[in-house]
């Protein structure tokens, strides 16, 4: 596709954004030439297909104390990297030393409906059915980038996609894309929370947006309420050693025993304090082609994960999120669902991951087994006799 022009803002968004995508030169617009570049640069990203963007002035981090005090209180469990790159999130001069602006951008995912799990199956979250983001975002925030250093030449940026110390909701927040909820995730009127966020760190003095101020969580506790682990210290404090999110994905090693039978059937994150948010009933569906969920990963069995080797493992799972929990933690994750599942026909792979090379699937299976076994005998003793 060569260079096009676009001459008024119908036909920006009546042009179909995977094409701009594809695009080898950029597409430039005629009309619009007398609109600020802030405007300009909205419409690019809207028309990159993210649903959200907004600017922020850099500065401090609004959220830094916060952050410390939650450091403090051991709620990041064993996550080390956030305690040894603490300061660096103080400001986002750390990754950009000359950083003026902050454009955060949202590009929402939820799907057209979940399917009830069948039997024998676990849950993934909503997230990780599709491509993995990080590479979705970062490539369109690197084409925004670019459009931006054609406007303006010489102006430098960093994309940020999780992996660098900036607080991301702190900078969304600040650029009017939403508030925090109760369970810490931020929220936007229109798109719920089943949105991903993304960072273009600017050297460029752009005008920014007005920050949300205001929450409309009201007197609603219904996502602290339904944590299966009680995860929620209070209102905005999520101690993520209980977290089933951190408990499939961040943490290593085995799983506190307390905490097993909460887990329930997810294998990889968890969605239950975001189904359960009234902000989230009316959020619109995605039509993004990236999410659509890979048959594959919306509805995995855990005792056919049991059989996975290192290779396997490696081959089935490269390009998706499922690739940070690792073999051992996706396999631990696997044989702690089936045994709240609790179904008998489990009973040999799990045996046979009591064999398993690694400690902590072997941990975990011979508490399944355990758990099936119990609950088998409850069942039983629990039947009507009949005489």
């Amino acid at each position: 596709m060569g260079k096009e022009q676009i001459r008024s803002r119908s036909q920006l968004a009546s042009v179909d954004p995977h094409k701009l995508l594809a695009a080898d030169r950029p597409v430039t617009i005629v009309k619009n030439e007398c609109m600020r570049l802030e405007e300009r640069l909205k419409e690019w990203a809207r028309s990159l297909g993210f649903d959200l963007v907004g600017i922020a002035p850099a500065g401090p981090a609004d959220g830094f104390d916060r952050l410390t005090d939650w450091l403090e209180r051991g709620f990041a469990g064993n996550m080390e990297y956030m305690s040894r790159h603490a300061d660096a999130r103080r400001h986002p001069q750390s990754i950009l030393p000359d950083v003026h602006s902050v454009v955060m951008v949202g590009l929402h995912y939820r799907p057209e409906q979940t399917r009830e799990p069948q039997a024998g199956t676990g849950r993934v979250a909503r997230y990780a059915r599709g491509r993995d983001y990080h590479d979705v975002l970062r490539a369109r925030l690197g084409k925004l980038l670019a459009w931006l250093q054609g406007q303006v030449p010489g102006c430098r940026g960093r994309c940020v996609v999780d992996t660098a110390p900036l607080l991301e909701r702190d900078f969304a927040r600040r650029a009017g894309l939403g508030w925090f909820g109760k369970n810490t995730m931020l929220i936007n009127k229109r798109l719920g929370s089943y949105f991903f966020l993304g960072a273009l760190l600017l050297d460029l003095e752009l005008r920014a947006d007005t920050a949300h101020v205001a929450s409309h969580c009201g007197t609603c506790t219904d996502c602290l309420d339904a944590c299966p682990t009680g995860a929620f210290a209070g209102p905005g404090q999520l101690d993520s050693r209980r977290c089933i999110s951190y408990l499939t994905i961040e943490l290593r090693g085995p799983m506190a025993l307390d905490l097993r039978p909460g887990v329930g059937d997810w294998l990889f994150g968890c969605d239950v304090c975001q189904e359960v948010c009234p902000w989230n009933r009316k959020a619109p569906v995605s039509s993004e082609p990236e999410w659509s969920a890979r048959p594959d990963l919306e509805m995995l069995s855990p005792a056919e994960l049991l059989t996975l080797s290192e290779a396997d493992f490696r081959r089935r799972f490269r390009g998706s999120a499922l690739w940070r929990a690792g073999r051992a933690g996706l396999l631990r994750n696997a044989a702690i669902a089936l045994g709240n599942i609790g179904e008998v026909a489990a009973l040999p792979e799990l045996r046979r991951a009591l064999d398993d090379d690694d400690p902590t699937v072997r941990d975990a299976a011979r508490w399944a087994i355990e758990r099936i076994e119990s609950l088998t005998s409850s069942r039983q003793a629990a039947r009507p006799c009949v005489h």
